[in-house]
């Protein structure tokens, strides 16, 4: 389980840095933009684009906090892979 001040951290950082989310099922979300993502006491709801189509319906999915593994930067690190 990720503590709530913890995605708040990432949310909130100055500057912004993508992140993305691992949850215990393997699903991971991208966090893009501080906007797309709420953290509640138990809760996170993060925005969710179309799947596979640009036109798809839009939507947002709450996940529990006590389902989140690890949180990891969107871009890799400098030197990652040499």
């Amino acid at each position: 389980m990720i503590p709530p001040h913890e995605v708040l951290t990432h949310l909130t950082a100055e500057p912004f840095e993508p992140f993305r989310v691992h949850t215990a099922s393997g699903r991971v979300f991208e966090i893009r933009h501080p906007e797309f993502a709420q953290v509640g006491r138990s809760t996170l709801t993060v925005y969710a684009p179309p799947e596979n189509k640009s036109d798809g319906p839009q939507r947002w999915e709450k996940i529990s906090l006590v389902l989140v593994e690890s949180i990891a930067p969107l871009k890799p690190a400098v030197g990652a892979g040499s």
